[in-house]
C-alpha cells in the first residue's frame, strides 16, 4: 500500500484523472459504480422508510457516494482531505456541505445531525495504512453512536478472495496493489463496535476481463447478475460491507 495516499490526491491532475479517466462513461469503475448505485438506492428506500438519513461521506473525493444518493437523504456532509478532491466535487456537482479536514491528529467530528444517518467510505481502506482505516472507523462510530443511529457502508474494491488475488505474486512489491479479505474487514468493525449485517458483490471479474472485447460482453452479463442477486459476492473483486453499531467501546 501507499504510505503517500492522502498526499497523491492534493495534485490537481491526479484528481482529473480519477474524475475523468478512472471514471471515464465506458470504464470498468464506472459498470461497478452504476451497479452500486442501483444497489444503494434500494437499500437507503428499504433501511430507511419512514425518514431519510442524512448522508456523511468520509474520504468523500469528488463526491461519487453523494451523487449515488441524491434525493434519497435528507442532506449530505462530504469530508476530505483534500482542497482539490473538495473543489471537483463542488464542480460536478455533489450536493453537500463539504468540510476539510485534517490528515492527522484528532479523528474530525462530524456535523451533528439528527437521526438516522448513513455514513459511507468508498475507494480508502484499500490503499492507506492501518492508522488511517482506524481513523475513517472511529469517525464513522462518532457518527453512529449506537444500533438505531444509522448505517454504516464501507468499500472494499480489492477482495483478498476473488481472481484479482490470482495476479497478487505478480505485483509484489507494487505500492497499488493492496488486497483486503472480509475477515480484516469486519475485524476492524469490530474493533469500533460495529457488526456486518449485509454484504454484496459488484464484479466478479477482474478489468482485465473488461479490456478485452470477446469476454466483455460475458463479464459485464455476469457482473450485473451477481450485483442484483447477491449471488458469488464472497469471491466479488469489489465489495460493499453494509453495518450498524450494536456495542459501545470504550
Amino acid at each position: 500500500m501507499r504510505a503517500d495516499y492522502t498526499e497523491i490526491f492534493q495534485d490537481e491532475a491526479t484528481v482529473e484523472k480519477y474524475e475523468h479517466v478512472v471514471y471515464a462513461p465506458d470504464s470498468y469503475a464506472s459498470a461497478i459504480n452504476r451497479r452500486q448505485r442501483a444497489y444503494l438506492r434500494r437499500l437507503a428506500k428499504r433501511a430507511f422508510p419512514y425518514r431519510r438519513p442524512v448522508q456523511h461521506d468520509f474520504a468523500c473525493g469528488t463526491g461519487r457516494a453523494i451523487r449515488i444518493l441524491h434525493g434519497l437523504v435528507r442532506g449530505a456532509h462530504g469530508y476530505d482531505t483534500s482542497a482539490a478532491m473538495l473543489a471537483k466535487a463542488e464542480e460536478v456537482g455533489a450536493y453537500a456541505e463539504l468540510h476539510h479536514v485534517a490528515a492527522e491528529g484528532e479523528v474530525p467530528d462530524p456535523t451533528p445531525t439528527e437521526i438516522p444517518a448513513l455514513v459511507t467510505i468508498f475507494r480508502l481502506l484499500l490503499n492507506v495504512d492501518n492508522d488511517v482505516r482506524e481513523r475513517a472507523i472511529a469517525f464513522s462510530a462518532k457518527v453512529l453512536p449506537n444500533y438505531d443511529a444509522g448505517l454504516l457502508v464501507v468499500e472494499n474494491h480489492g477482495n483478498r478472495h476473488s481472481l484479482r488475488h490470482l495476479r497478487h505474486a505478480r505485483h509484489t512489491g507494487s505500492p497499488w496493489f493492496a488486497e483486503l479479505d472480509h475477515t480484516e474487514v469486519a475485524e476492524l468493525l469490530d474493533r469500533h463496535g460495529f457488526t456486518i449485517v449485509e454484504q454484496r458483490g459488484f464484479a466478479l471479474f477482474t478489468q482485465g476481463w473488461y479490456g478485452r472485447r470477446g469476454l466483455r460482453t460475458l463479464a459485464k452479463l455476469v457482473d450485473d447478475v451477481v450485483a442484483r442477486t447477491g449471488w458469488g459476492g464472497k469471491w466479488a473483486v469489489n465489495v460493499l460491507y453494509v453495518a450498524r453499531r450494536t456495542r459501545p467501546v470504550d
